[in-house]
């Protein structure tokens, strides 16, 4: 006999959800398919041709994982590998039933200056140019999607494709003289991430397209008035830095992984979905956790502060 709680997790995985709600919360989806002209293996063989750099993750005890872009020498820029590492470990997250948060950082006090140019210019062609964003679209999209809180912590420079990551994250900190500047338009491109969707959502579209046109550059004290960013931080040390991060996450993170998880989930789909979708999706999700461990722990704890 299934229990309630397996019995309303299952309500998540039926034939009657919606695209939009299987994507959201069933695990290894992509954004896109054969149907959309996206063939994921002839993507990542050409990306397997440009090495360099790496993507690192640390899951730390407490339920909060560390992903690193690695690539100093290159101000942690992309190059085509770590393209493939970041979906790896993202995909990684998504099995991690015990994580709660999330730092995404750049090595070596940089955030990451976007693509590498060697990719870039091998990749040339729109064809080439239209894979390449589906296929970030696909990772970063499933990275916002994570049923963990996440936090860009921007050091330095988050320039092009790096500014686009940090639009993928549920919060962003900044160091005092860090910039996050989308270049794309001095490349004569546009964001090809979904920067430029989330960006707009995140600062509204105005201000969205003073940003993506140059005409407003995002330091630290812009970006926090624009509501961009949502603390700067007291250090500029790597290490401190890192844990200033960790330390403004924990507010967020208290608590059972399962009940933090739904809470970010619910919120995804309040974001995503049409609002009955979002509201089966709040209900389907309440019933995983009523009268599960969690919840009847606190129940007895309450009822002994009553008496």
């Amino acid at each position: 006999m299934e229990s309630q709680q397996e019995m309303a997790a299952s309500l998540l995985k039926t034939s009657s959800m919606s695209l939009r709600t299987k994507l959201l919360h069933q695990t290894g989806l992509s954004l896109y398919n054969t149907s959309h002209g996206f063939h994921e293996e002839e993507v990542k063989k050409k990306l397997q041709q440009f090495p360099g750099g790496s993507i690192d993750l640390q899951k730390e005890d407490n339920g909060i994982g560390i992903l690193t872009l690695n690539n100093p020498s290159k101000r942690n820029a992309f190059s085509g590998v770590m393209m493939l590492q970041l979906l790896e470990k993202v995909t990684e997250l998504e099995n991690w039933t015990e994580g709660k948060g999330l730092i995404v950082r750049g090595a070596k006090n940089t955030f990451s200056s976007g693509s590498d140019l060697n990719a870039v210019k091998a990749l040339g062609t729109p064809e080439d140019g239209v894979a390449l964003c589906m296929f970030m679209q696909n990772t970063l999209t499933r990275l916002m999607r994570l049923p963990l809180i996440s936090v860009a912590l921007v050091q330095g420079w988050a320039l092009g494709g790096g500014a686009e990551v940090t639009t993928a994250c549920d919060f962003r900190l900044m160091t005092r003289e860090s910039e996050i500047r989308f270049v794309h338009k001095e490349m004569g491109i546009i964001p090809s991430w979904g920067g430029a969707t989330r960006l707009a959502d995140i600062i509204g579209s105005k201000q969205a397209l003073k940003v993506l046109s140059g005409a407003l550059k995002l330091d630290s004290k812009l970006a926090l008035n624009l509501g961009m960013v949502d603390e700067v931080l007291q250090s500029s040390d790597e290490t401190e830095c890192l844990k200033e991060a960790q330390e403004w996450l924990n507010q967020f993170i208290k608590g059972p992984p399962e009940v933090i998880r739904a809470l970010k989930k619910t919120v995804s789909s309040g974001k995503e979905l049409c609002f009955q979708e979002a509201l089966q999706t709040e209900r389907d999700l309440v019933g995983t956790l009523w009268g599960g461990p969690a919840n009847l722990e606190a129940i007895a704890r309450r009822g002994k502060f009553c008496k």
